[in-house]
């Protein structure tokens, strides 16, 4: 399983600490907050520099940049932005596919983005004919409930939903990235390949 620590709100210098004790797969939820932390810690680790992974939303006028940025994609959430991520990719924005994981809001959680199962399984086809993806796998972001174990179902549901696809959908990666810090353990047990933890290792973000 691979953790990916994210490091938002956190100054390169406490990441670089982070680095030293083995943590290089970093996550970021902004764009414009990862450019200059990416720019400082590239090539910081001794022997593999810093892999990094977009983990919040991506508006689509930012994918060129986030294209350049990052190495992994965890919130594809929309056929529109897969296919504005292509472009750009076809454009030569990358030299290799970029690694994504489809968001679903397996919830159907009005607050949440993603797709729906159902909408998911009608846009499979198209998502895996994207040459500028590589469908890693699938991402979900757990129920907001006071006991970590009542989160179980989503992370249950999303881990069939992609048993399911992939019988019929091959390019589909076996990957799932779910699990932050209040319910990681939780989505270990159901499957998750990928959690994505900030305040558990890190503390609590300053404030702003």
């Amino acid at each position: 399983m691979t953790l990916v620590g994210v490091t938002k709100g956190l100054g390169v210098e406490r990441i670089r600490v982070a680095m030293t004790v083995g943590l290089v797969e970093l996550g970021e939820n902004r764009v414009q907050e990862a450019g200059p932390k990416v720019a400082a810690l590239a090539g910081a680790a001794p022997a593999v520099g810093p892999r990094w992974h977009m983990v919040g939303h991506l508006q689509s006028n930012k994918a060129a940049r986030a294209v350049a940025l990052f190495d992994e994609l965890h919130s594809l959430d929309s056929l529109e932005l897969a296919e504005k991520l292509d472009r750009v990719i076809a454009d030569g924005a990358r030299p290799t596919p970029l690694p994504v994981y489809v968001q679903v809001n397996v919830d159907a959680d009005p607050a949440k983005a993603g797709f729906s199962a159902a909408e998911l399984e009608s846009s499979l086809d198209r998502l895996a004919g994207l040459r500028g993806l590589t469908l890693r796998g699938l991402m979900t972001i757990g129920r907001p409930v006071d006991r970590a174990a009542d989160a179980r179902p989503t992370f249950a549901a999303l881990r069939l939903l992609s048993e399911r696809l992939r019988r019929d959908q091959p390019a589909l990666g076996a990957g799932l990235s779910m699990g932050m810090s209040d319910d990681f353990e939780v989505a270990a047990e159901e499957g998750a390949t990928v959690v994505r933890i900030g305040r558990a290792l890190f503390g609590e973000r300053p404030a702003g």
